[in-house]
């Protein structure tokens, strides 16, 4: 009899491990195809191993813990593994947080979701199913369908973006009254940085528009402005 109540639990945990795997690879999965379809680094392969392998390592560092206490005549600490597989991903994370030479900061999204990953591997991992799953349906909300909500519905600061503008202008411009004209194309100025060189006068700054307007519609904008010799600008989004 004990051994059939033994084949049986061995048949279930062999069951229990698969949905556990299966859960994480699906968590993994979801987020990678997220960052996949945006283009992003660490996309769908690395979160689906990441995920994959933390949970690996949550049940083994759990199981271990359990198998071997006997053994060594001393309680094991269930949670050592999972709290190293933390750590790691830090560094992993940091990798993609990358500062641009237009001094923008990207890749922060990428990183917490790679650290997202290995949280729902470990979750799953440890048998907390449930949980699992409503974390990874709030990431999902918190990435897809929130910032887009909000975008429709929220405040008009949600509805901008900013392009980085390089304006060469005469030397005989007053710049005061060509910042008026840039305003009243229904630009915000920020950052305004003036300096004058050899032939003309070069302004850095940033230009603040709806989300809705092309880059392209911005440079037409200020290369028709009196006075303004050349263009460049840059979407920092």
């Amino acid at each position: 009899m004990e051994d059939i109540v033994e084949v049986i639990i061995a048949e279930m945990m062999k069951y229990d491990l698969l949905l556990k795997i299966s859960l994480a690879a699906l968590g993994g999965l979801i987020i990678g195809l997220e960052r996949e379809l945006k283009g992003k680094p660490l996309g769908l392969k690395t979160c689906l191993i990441v995920s994959v392998t933390a949970c690996l390592l949550t049940i083994v560092s759990y199981e271990s813990a359990f198998l071997f206490s006997e053994a060594y005549s001393r309680p094991m600490d269930p949670g050592r593994i999972p709290s190293y597989v933390i750590s790691g991903i830090g560094f992993l994370g940091a990798g993609v947080i990358l500062r641009r030479n237009n001094d923008a900061i990207s890749g922060l999204t990428t990183a917490a979701l790679v650290l997202a990953s290995a949280g729902l591997g470990i979750t799953f991992g440890v048998g907390f199913y449930t949980e699992g799953i409503l974390g990874l349906i709030f990431m999902f909300l918190g990435v897809r369908i929130i910032p887009d909500l909000f975008e429709w519905i929220g405040p008009k600061k949600l509805h901008e973006i900013e392009i980085r503008a390089k304006l060469y202008v005469e030397k005989e411009t007053d710049l005061t009254e060509l910042l008026k004209d840039m305003k009243h194309l229904g630009f915000g100025i920020r950052r305004v940085k003036v300096k004058e060189e050899v032939n003309d006068i070069v302004i850095n700054c940033l230009i603040v528009t709806d989300k809705k307007t092309y880059t392209t519609d911005v440079f037409y904008a200020l290369k028709s402005l009196k006075t303004v010799l050349q263009v460049e600008v840059e979407n920092l989004q």
